[in-house]
């Protein structure tokens, strides 16, 4: 039988916790490694509702892109919302590993995901980082081509809504058709100088902010903040199928309770 450990020891390899950057805390951060495992939750990240899935699933781990314990975590009671899902995983018996900066970089990660999913091909690391162990670059970011390009901003928009089954995106049409795209998976906007250096006509990102868009319209760069959501929950199918592949004995499920925090009213 599969223990938490294992699980750990095998997303390792895949995306070494090595290559985490020095601001994240991914990892192995609750539970026993010892823990058998006959059920694995995946999920982007730890919430009240996951956990109860989880739990009523008969899970012993969680496997999730955000960290369950970011930054500071000087106590663990029920006064903070961290530290009630903390307390929650323990008194359920339920281990968590969470993969972030990690899986963002490595191949077949986050941003190899978003770039699949809206169509890019020939992609490179947007911010190389080194290589891993099999000799394959890795970091933040991908850059790719359309194989179908040029298109117009809004039928690459309709693509990107189709691909990340979005209800809206917000977007700067600065005027180029878009064949040469960059994409980072989650908060990236300040990488908007590299997606330059590299002769990008479009940048895929989220959560942007007003300058962003100013500075991307001198620049000449079309801009489509798809959310932070849409944008990294793409890796969550490749995760479970990973893990499915790795431990056949073991369940692996993907999470019906996580979702987009806002709605397009």
């Amino acid at each position: 039988m599969a223990t938490v450990k294992d699980f750990y020891d095998f997303l390792d390899r895949k995306a070494p916790f090595r290559t985490q950057m020095d601001f994240d805390n991914a990892g192995f951060l609750v539970g026993r490694g010892d823990r058998e495992v006959s059920r694995v939750l995946v999920a982007l990240d730890i919430t009240p509702a996951v956990i109860e899935e989880a739990a009523a699933k008969g899970c012993q781990l969680i496997l999730t892109h955000h960290p369950v314990i970011w930054g500071k975590l000087g106590q663990v009671t029920d006064e903070s919302t961290t530290g009630r899902n903390v307390l929650a995983l323990i008194e359920q018996g339920i281990a968590a590993i969470c993969a972030h900066t990690n899986l963002d970089a490595a191949e077949g990660g986050v941003n190899t995901q978003l770039a699949l999913a809206v169509g890019l091909t020939d992609t490179v690391p947007l911010e190389p980082m080194g290589e891993d162990e099999a000799g394959r670059p890795y970091g933040i970011g991908r850059v790719g081509k359309l194989p179908d390009g040029p298109l117009s901003l809004a039928a690459f928009a309709r693509r990107v809504k189709e691909g990340l089954h979005l209800d809206g995106l917000r977007a700067l049409d600065a005027g180029k058709p878009v064949e040469k795209v960059a994409v980072g998976g989650g908060a990236c906007g300040s990488m908007l100088p590299l997606v330059q250096a590299m002769g990008c006509d479009t940048f895929l990102t989220s959560d942007l902010k007003h300058d962003l868009y100013l500075e991307a319209r001198a620049l000449g760069i079309n801009l489509l903040d798809a959310g932070h959501y849409a944008t990294e929950a793409v890796v969550c199918p490749a995760l479970a199928a990973w893990a499915k592949e790795a431990f056949p004995a073991v369940e692996v499920l993907l999470a019906e309770s996580q979702g987009e925090v806002f709605q397009y009213l």
